[in-house]
C-alpha cells in the first residue's frame, strides 16, 4: 500500500505511537487499526513498531476535543488528524504533540491560525491541503461536460460542521444562463434516500457529491440512491465511480496516504512539523463508470472519454 520507504521501513529500536482522530465512524467489520498500521508501515518489521491508537466520534463532533485529550493524555508521539472538524480539536488539545493533517479540505486554514504559513507552518501542525474547493468547481464543469444537457443540477451539502458546502455564488460562475443549481442539505446517513427522491421530483439532472469525507465514508449509500433515482453524480474519489458511481474526479487517494505516512515517517526521523510545508495534492484522476452510464441511458461525450485516466466498462 505503501511506496518503499515509506514510515520505518528501518529496523528501529523503539515502537511509535501513532493517534488516529477521526470524525466518522470505524468501518464495520474492518480491522481499522490493521489497516492503519499497513499505511503506516511498509514492512512485517515496520508494522510490528506501530501501534494505532484510534478514536472515532461517530459523527458527533462535540466529542472530538475530548477524544483528542484522550491522545494526548496517551502520550502518543504523533496525531494523525482526519479532516477539519478533528484537526481543530487536535490543535486546541495540544501544543507539544506533532499533528499531520490527512486532510484540510476547504478554505480556513490560514484564518484558523492553526497554521501561520504553507510554507513554513511555525506550529506544531503540517500535512496535506486537499484544494477542496477549486475541485469541487471542476466536478461541477466536469459534470456539465459530460451531461451538455443538463438544466438543475443538485449539490450535496454534508452539514456546517463538515465544513463550508459549495458556493452556489462561485458554481454559477461555471454554468450557463440555463442552468439551475439545487442545493439541498443532507439530514443524516439514512437521508441519502429521501433526498435523492426530492431530486427526482424536482426533475434534478445531475448531483455534485463535494468532497466532505462524510461522502466518502458514506459512499455506499450516496451511490445506491443515485442508481435507484437514476440521477448521474459526479463524485471526489476514484474508486467511488469504480464502485458504481456515474463518474469522479479528484486526487488519487494513495497518493495522498503515502504522503500522510512520508510526514510521519520524517517526524519520526527528528523533523519538526513548523519546518514541514503544507502540500498539495499533485495527481488526479478522472473516472468514468461506461456501464453505469448505460443504465441510465447516457453516453459519454468523446471529448470527456479522451481525457479520463480510468474508462470502467
Amino acid at each position: 500500500m505503501l511506496a518503499p520507504g515509506a514510515i520505518l521501513a528501518q529496523p528501529r529500536a523503539r515502537s511509535w505511537r501513532i493517534g488516529y482522530l477521526m470524525p466518522g465512524r470505524r468501518s464495520t467489520g474492518d480491522d481499522l487499526e490493521a489497516g492503519i498500521a499497513e499505511w503506516f508501515g511498509g514492512s512485517d518489521t515496520a508494522r510490528r513498531q506501530v501501534r494505532i491508537e484510534v478514536r472515532a466520534a461517530d459523527d458527533d463532533f462535540a466529542r472530538l476535543p475530548a477524544l483528542a485529550a484522550e491522545l494526548v493524555a496517551a502520550k502518543v508521539d504523533i496525531i494523525v488528524a482526519a479532516s477539519p472538524p478533528a484537526i481543530r480539536a487536535a490543535s486546541q488539545a495540544t501544543r507539544a504533540i506533532p499533528i499531520v493533517m490527512a486532510f484540510w479540505g476547504g478554505p480556513g486554514l490560514l484564518e484558523s491560525g492553526i497554521i501561520k504559513s504553507f510554507a513554513r507552518p511555525g506550529t506544531n501542525v503540517t500535512g496535506i491541503y486537499m484544494l477542496a474547493t477549486e475541485l469541487d468547481l471542476k466536478r461541477l464543469e466536469l459534470l456539465t461536460q459530460a451531461l451538455p444537457q443538463a438544466r438543475k443540477i443538485g449539490i450535496l451539502n454534508a452539514g456546517a460542521q463538515w465544513g463550508d458546502p459549495l458556493s452556489k455564488r462561485r458554481s454559477e460562475t461555471l454554468l450557463s444562463p440555463t442552468v439551475e443549481l439545487w442545493l439541498t442539505p443532507v439530514p443524516g446517513s439514512d437521508g441519502y434516500e429521501r433526498v435523492f427522491e426530492a431530486m427526482a421530483k424536482e426533475h434534478v439532472d445531475a448531483v455534485v457529491v463535494p468532497s466532505f469525507p462524510r461522502f466518502a465514508i458514506e459512499q455506499a449509500q450516496v451511490i445506491q440512491a443515485a442508481a435507484k433515482y437514476r440521477i448521474p453524480a459526479i463524485y471526489e474519489w476514484g474508486d467511488m465511480a469504480r464502485g458504481g458511481g456515474f463518474m469522479a474526479y479528484g486526487p488519487v487517494l494513495a497518493d495522498l496516504r503515502r504522503d500522510v505516512a512520508r510526514y510521519v515517517d520524517r517526524i519520526v526521523k527528528g523533523a519538526r512539523p513548523a519546518d514541514l510545508s503544507v502540500e498539495q495534492p499533485t495527481r488526479f484522476e478522472l473516472v468514468v463508470n461506461m456501464a453505469t452510464a448505460k443504465t441510465l441511458g447516457i453516453a459519454f461525450p468523446q471529448a470527456v472519454l479522451v481525457r479520463a485516466d480510468d474508462v470502467i466498462r
